[in-house]
């Protein structure tokens, strides 16, 4: 199905970028010469090309998580989330300079809180960025009990975490729900019942690809 798509082609966190690059070389053009400009049409073109922002196709199965970013699979692994304090498969998605960077609700939910913490910048492709970088999470429980915990972690060149969504909110599977800027990373971390499909090295697309598949919770959670 079509995911919910108010908002353009280019990320509209993109639009002052680009119009200050398309600026910047119009005025060298003019006032210099054309020649001069090039680099900075070069800028302009990997500016436009970094914000951009295609509607997906999300698979319709309810049990499917989604990838909620564009990037390549770093990590699969039974690890600690921190947020949730909990025993979970971990699934984290490295975004670089060249993906797509808006961020998608991985699952039908409803967002039961949402916490900041203002870390480090390391590279995003280490483990240890998890837990030191600048990062958002949201807690989602989907509609059968399940939770699942997305972050968003800043990285060696993002230093902007946007996140547009705060606890009571509902999102659907490939909803629209944050942008990071220039290169990061997201973690997934979902109930140890889950099945992941995902494996290291795979390169994902946000609301499309699909991470792993939620079960049917065999308890009651004990958090509200």
């Amino acid at each position: 199905m079509k995911a919910p798509y108010p908002h353009p082609l280019i990320a509209r966190e993109g639009w002052l970028f680009v119009a200050l690059a398309v600026a910047a070389a119009l005025a060298v053009g003019f006032l210099i010469g054309w020649w001069w400009s090039v680099p900075i049409w070069l800028a302009a073109i990997f500016i436009l090309q970094f914000f951009r922002d295609p509607a997906r196709e999300v698979p319709d199965d309810p049990r499917a998580v989604v990838s909620p970013a564009d990037g390549r699979i770093v990590e699969v692994s039974r690890s600690r989330d921190p947020w949730l304090e909990r025993d979970a498969l971990k699934v984290s998605v490295f975004m670089n300079v060249f993906n797509v960077h808006s961020n998608r609700s991985p699952v039908d939910g409803t967002v039961k809180e949402r916490w900041y913490f203002p870390g480090t910048f390391l590279n995003a492709a280490l483990d240890k960025a998890s837990t030191a970088n600048e990062r958002n999470a949201l807690w989602l429980r989907t509609p059968e009990g399940r939770d699942v915990t997305c972050v968003q972690v800043a990285g060696l060149i993002a230093r902007r975490i946007l996140c547009y969504v705060g606890a009571g909110a509902e999102l659907k599977r490939g909803e629209r729900f944050g942008f990071i800027r220039f290169g990061s990373r997201v973690d997934v971390y979902l109930p140890l019942e889950a099945q992941p499909k995902a494996v290291i090295g795979d390169k994902v697309y946000a609301a499309e690809s699909v991470l792993a598949w939620l079960t049917p919770p065999t308890t009651n959670t004990n958090r509200t």
